[in-house]
Parts: structure tokens; C-alpha cells; sequence
């Protein structure tokens, strides 16, 4: 797009490298067709190219945003769906994110905007405050209603987005040696939400990881990766959750030299793939973030360079595998899971309409209920179409949001893998046991050649 900044705005590294971005948009507009938000909306200020109108002329009169402009930029998911679609290779993501922190210098949301965010940056990061806060969560669970008709859709869809019931402690070592000769060595980064909502997926990947031959470390010291409190616009918050973990990463990888650090929610892998430009110009951060960056990788694709042993089991289970945004769009990470879970023997089911968003978004659901919600419906009412057995996804904000309307079970894709490798059968799954064929021997089954 034409940009018209003086030298003199130029002279701002925000301004500058933003207006680099919107130079890139050739405002082609097919960015609206996949943008989830601009799908349930119909208004073009909800999508990709009109969001980047409103960035323009924000940073070109250096003006402080109308409640309008604050709302559209809010409402977008960063699902990044349009950075996959976009012919001319816009750099959506980043100048998202410049303008969400520049709101938070220059505007003012209204006082309950203000308090949510504020409550979510200062517990989401944090397992121990989180784990405190559900429990009391739950106790005022029978008020959503309340907050609802009062007008409190945030409060209101924090206590909705709850689980039921605590989830019990994981169970697993801080350092996992490798059952057999050991192919690999690796850090797993734990996630702030995992153990809390759904300790299974880290204790299937490393009991897999483990019987595949890699030693799984737990470092201590690490914290949240930072991209919660990026999203909202948190930017000085998130630079200091990076730097906590590269220094406590980049020690260990110097002690005893890994061969990757493992990611099982892919909106942490997203954040820390993006290290190297968080931190590009700290001169004391920037190359170990970059190093950090490069070792950073999605756990099916750790499983996908290595070489497997054959299944235990072989099952005519029909999965619907949701390509959760920050795995598909954020890291391009589209036919590992899907290959994984074939060669496992499931029978994997493309979802219709797979590129839109389940609404989830990190805090989305919460700051954007309404949008979440529609999204929610579109999204399973897509999955019943197919009629699968189970629905796999490889990040916990799919799982637990689309697991408080879903009708069909939900498990992280290392479950099912685990347990196809021999490992426990996940608690969604139990019903589905007699479906199960154990490989012994000879055994010929007709979908193995596949494996091979």
C-alpha cells in the first residue's frame, strides 16, 4: 500500500518498521476470505487489510485511536490465517502486535477492558496464581448469568471457560533417560497451562519421547514463554518471560548440548520460535534467543526426525485432526501430526473449513466471548459434519475451549500417538478400547504398509 511518512516519523524505529510492513499489503483483499474474525463480522474494518488501514493512519498522524480502531485491532484473533493466504508475503503478526503495544502507550480502554487484561496478565502466566484463582473461579461459576446480563461478558466468560474439576498433579521426572540407546537429548518446556488443565499430554510425550530412545529434560527456573502477556499488548512484560528463558535454556543447552527443546502447546512454540526477533536488538540476548529459536521445536516434529518404532496397536478409530492457528499458520506445521497419526494407524479426517479459527485465541474467548462463541459453534458444527470418533488438536487452548461445547472427545495428538505406541490409553478413549487390535508377530493388518 502507499505510505506518505515524513523522514522525521521515520526517525521512529515503530513507525519505521511498521510502515515497512503495510508497504508490503497490496490491499488484494484476499487475506478477507480466511481471516476468521472478518468471516463472522462481514465489516472490512475486521479484516487484515482494513486492520492495516486503520494501523496506517494511526502511525501516520500519530493519533491516539478512535474506541472504534481499539476494538477492530482487538478483535482480531492473530490467528494469522492471513499470513498463509497472503500473496506478497505481509508480515501481519508483528505489526499486529506493534499496534496493540502502541495502544497501550497512547490510548485508554474503558476501566473494566482495563481491569480484565490487567487480572489475565497477572494470572495466566502464573500456574501457582491460576491454580488459586480456578478454585474460586468455580465457586462463583453459578453467577456467569449474572455477570452476563450486567453487562461483565469478560468475567463472564472466564468462569465459562473453567473446567469443571482440578486436574490431578502430573507424573513425571524432572530428567526421562531414554528406554534403549539413546538417539536424541531434549528440553520440554512444560507450558504454564498444561499440567494445570490436562497433565496427561506432557506425561504421554514424555513417556513416547522416552521409548523412542530421546531423554526428556524438565529444566527448572523456566516460566511462561511470554505470549499471553505479548498478546495484550504487554510488550516490556513479554521481553523479560523471553530473557528468563533463554538464560535458563541457553545455561543448560551449554552444560550438556541439546538436540532440541520440545513444545507440546504450539502458541508457546510460536512465541519461542519468535525469540530471535523479540530480542533482536539486545545486544546481550539477541544471538542466544536466535540459537534458543532455532532448537525450538513442535513435538511432532521432533517425532517426524526420528526414526519410530512400529505401533502396538492398530485401530479403524476415525480422528478429526483441528490444525490449531499457531501450529498451521504460526509455524506452518501442517503435514507432521496428520502423517504421525496415519502411520499410528488412526484414520485422520480433514476438517471443513479448517483454516478458521476455533475462537479460542489464548484470551480471546474471554475478551471477545461473543466473536469466540460464533466461532465455537461454526467450528464444531464443521466437526460433526465427518462424524469422527475422536477430535485430536496439538494445543491445549483448542482442547479446553472446544471441550466445553464438543460433544466428541478431545485429546492432544501425543496422546494418541502414546497410546498407539504402546503407552496408556487416554481417559477420553476408554469406550473405544475394543476397537483396538494389538500387532503381534506376523500379524498382517491391511494399512501397515503405510508405516513402512
Amino acid at each position: 500500500m502507499k505510505t506518505s511518512y515524513s523522514p522525521e516519523q521515520l526517525k521512529d524505529p515503530l513507525v519505521s518498521h511498521s510502515e515497512t510492513i503495510m508497504r508490503k499489503c497490496v490491499q488484494c483483499g484476499l487475506c478477507t476470505a480466511t481471516c476468521s474474525s472478518y468471516v463472522i463480522l462481514g465489516d472490512e474494518r475486521a479484516s487484515p487489510r482494513g486492520r492495516i488501514n486503520l494501523i496506517n493512519r494511526m502511525m501516520k498522524n500519530n493519533e491516539n485511536p478512535s474506541k472504534a480502531s481499539i476494538g477492530f485491532l482487538d478483535n482480531c484473533l492473530t490467528c494469522l490465517s492471513c499470513m498463509t493466504t497472503c500473496p506478497s508475503g505481509v508480515d501481519y503478526v508483528h505489526l499486529i502486535d506493534m499496534a496493540r503495544a502502541r495502544i497501550n502507550k497512547k490510548a485508554r480502554r474503558k476501566l473494566s477492558t482495563r481491569v480484565t487484561r490487567s487480572l489475565l496478565a497477572g494470572l495466566l502466566p502464573y500456574p501457582a496464581r491460576m491454580k488459586m484463582a480456578m478454585k474460586l473461579g468455580r465457586l462463583a461459576r453459578p453467577l456467569t448469568e449474572g455477570f452476563q446480563k450486567l453487562g461483565m461478558t469478560s468475567i463472564a466468560g472466564m468462569l465459562d471457560a473453567l473446567p469443571q474439576k482440578s486436574a490431578r498433579s502430573p507424573r513425571y521426572e524432572k530428567r526421562t533417560p531414554a528406554n534403549d540407546k539413546r538417539q536424541k537429548l531434549v528440553a520440554m518446556l512444560p507450558g504454564c497451562s498444561n499440567d494445570l488443565l490436562r497433565p496427561s499430554i506432557n506425561e504421554a510425550t514424555v513417556a513416547l519421547l522416552s521409548r523412542m530412545g530421546i531423554e526428556v529434560i524438565v529444566p527448572s527456573g523456566l516460566g511462561c514463554c511470554g505470549t499471553i502477556e505479548h498478546h495484550l499488548g504487554e510488550e516490556e512484560k513479554a521481553i523479560r518471560s523471553a530473557k528468563r528463558n533463554v538464560d535458563v535454556l541457553s545455561k543448560l543447552h551449554d552444560e550438556q548440548p541439546l538436540d532440541a527443546i520440545v513444545i507440546t502447546a504450539s502458541g508457546c512454540g510460536s512465541m519461542l520460535k519468535d525469540y530471535a526477533h523479540l530480542l533482536r536488538n539486545d545486544e546481550g540476548y539477541a544471538k542466544r534467543a536466535a540459537d534458543i529459536a532455532e532448537l525450538t521445536h513442535d513435538v511432532s516434529e521432533v517425532l517426524t526426525a526420528i526414526t519410530m518404532l512400529a505401533p502396538t496397536q492398530w485401530s479403524d478409530i476415525k480422528v478429526a485432526y483441528h490444525g490449531s492457528c499457531s501450529l498451521e499458520h504460526g509455524q506452518q506445521i501442517t503435514k507432521e501430526p496428520r502423517s504421525l497419526l496415519s502411520k499410528a494407524g488412526y484414520t485422520v479426517l480433514e476438517v471443513p473449513e479448517g483454516h478458521i479459527c476455533c475462537g479460542s485465541a489464548g484470551t480471546y474467548s474471554i475478551m471477545q466471548p461473543v466473536i469466540s462463541k460464533a466461532l465455537l459453534t461454526r467450528k464444531l458444527d464443521n466437526i460433526d459434519k465427518i462424524e469422527p470418533d475422536i477430535i485430536a488438536a496439538g494445543n491445549i487452548g483448542c482442547i479446553n475451549h472446544m471441550a466445553t461445547k464438543s460433544n466428541t472427545p478431545i485429546v492432544h495428538t501425543i496422546e494418541l500417538l502414546n497410546w498407539a505406541y504402546g503407552g496408556e490409553c487416554p481417559a477420553e478413549l476408554k469406550h473405544l478400547e475394543e476397537r483396538i487390535q494389538k500387532i503381534s508377530g506376523v500379524m498382517v493388518v491391511s494399512r501397515m504398509d503405510e508405516y513402512k
